[in-house]
């Protein structure tokens, strides 16, 4: 495992990369230092970065959401969401999973994330009896996102009703501009603890790589994807089959700071084994 400063020398290995959102190049509510700059510094020497998020929301809103931090799409070449993932997956139907879904659709999550099925051939219904499925986007507005106890009584209620779940985030938290909250996947998994059942859909499953390799035009050996987070980032580009490099500064930053032998004891026990690590995002040492 390599441990480098910035992006310019393994700028200079790859064509094109595949650039996690959260942790990476914002935390939800400002960019990090230099992420912008790194994203400009690909694009001025020829590379194609595509941006994977497991955000649960449209791709449009998330690149709404990224020009309103100052992070204009002339930055990056292709956006990929894991809510926009669901929605088509919701609207072909052509999974066997999917395609057993009823119409009526109990909504886990904040308003802002209605859009993963809006427009789409489902009755949004107000408690879960009266529902075919829940879609879980992760914590509402109407609860502490940082409790998960707080969601008990509705995944419980969820589960009575034997409602299979999609989950639009598999990622169980995030740090959130220095808080660290809940996403969907930290529901999802009490949610399966429970006995329900459970379909996540982004990172780490290699499916969703796919279509961001055909976006990029480039075989995934000439990629090179860069994450913070282990079981999602890392550990879906190895199933993949794509190398790796590890941003430290993300959501395991509080853990690890720039500690590369703590980093290197990390990964050894998730058996995953990165290309490199790198603090931040950042074109080069400062």
């Amino acid at each position: 495992m390599r441990h480098v400063a910035g992006m310019a020398g393994l700028a200079r290995e790859y064509d094109g990369f595949i650039v996690d959102l959260w942790g990476v190049v914002h935390d939800g509510v400002a960019p990090y230092p230099g992420a912008a700059e790194c994203l400009a510094r690909l694009k001025a020497a020829g590379k194609r970065a595509a941006l994977l998020s497991n955000a649960p929301r449209r791709a449009a809103a998330a690149a709404a959401a990224m020009q309103a931090m100052g992070i204009g799409e002339g930055l990056y070449h292709a956006l990929l969401t894991s809510g926009e993932a669901t929605h088509m997956m919701l609207r072909d139907r052509t999974d066997p999973w999917f395609a057993a879904l009823g119409r009526h659709v109990f909504h886990l999550g904040p308003e802002r994330d209605r859009n993963v099925f809006e427009g789409l051939d489902y009755e949004p219904v107000e408690e879960p009896e009266q529902a075919d499925f829940v879609l879980n986007t992760g914590p509402d507005d109407h609860r502490n996102p940082t409790r998960l106890e707080e969601f008990e009584p509705v995944l419980e209620a969820c589960q009575a009703a034997r409602l299979p779940m999609v989950c639009a985030n598999p990622d169980r938290e995030v740090v959130r501009g220095g808080v660290r909250v809940l996403c969907a996947g930290a529901l999802a998994e009490r949610y399966r603890e429970l006995g329900g059942k459970v379909r996540k859909v982004g990172k780490p499953d290699p499916a969703i790589y796919a279509p961001v390799l055909a976006l990029l035009g480039l075989p995934r050996e000439r990629v090179l994807a860069i994450g913070d987070a282990l079981e999602t980032d890392i550990a879906g580009a190895a199933a993949a089959g794509i190398a790796s490099a590890w941003v430290l500064g993300g959501i395991h930053g509080q853990a690890l700071g720039d500690d590369r032998e703590a980093a290197e004891e990390m990964a050894g026990l998730a058996g995953l084994s990165p290309l490199a690590t790198l603090p931040a995002f950042v074109w080069e040492e400062r």
